[in-house]
């Protein structure tokens, strides 16, 4: 199985919210849905964003990079793209400083 890095970015801002993966299933479904779907490495399966915590990615557009070994998602993100409650995975400083918005407590979607 080929994957390839997506990488998701608010549409209307450009903000970089979130790095995940995509096999040529995934990518299919995501132009069929209009919903961001990914492949996920740790538990080996396709899985839709927001499936368990209701928030969706959906897509406005995909783009791939020049030598075609990566997308970028541009999308509309419903709630926070990261599963720690932040609108972004990017929310810390490489010293570990938080620099990000934190929208909901993880325990109350999963």
């Amino acid at each position: 199985m080929c994957l390839i890095p997506a990488v998701a970015q608010d549409w209307r801002t450009g903000e970089v919210l979130m790095l995940a993966y995509v096999n040529e299933e995934a990518l299919a479904r995501t132009r069929d849905t209009g919903k961001a779907h990914y492949w996920s490495r740790s538990r080996n399966k396709l899985w839709l964003k927001g499936e368990t915590s209701g928030n969706f990615q959906y897509v406005k557009e995909i783009r791939i990079d020049c030598d075609e070994d990566a997308v970028l998602f541009l999308i509309e993100q419903e709630g926070g793209a990261c599963h720690t409650g932040y609108r972004s995975c990017f929310y810390r400083t490489i010293d570990g400083k938080v620099v990000g918005e934190k929208i909901f407590d993880p325990k109350d979607v999963y």
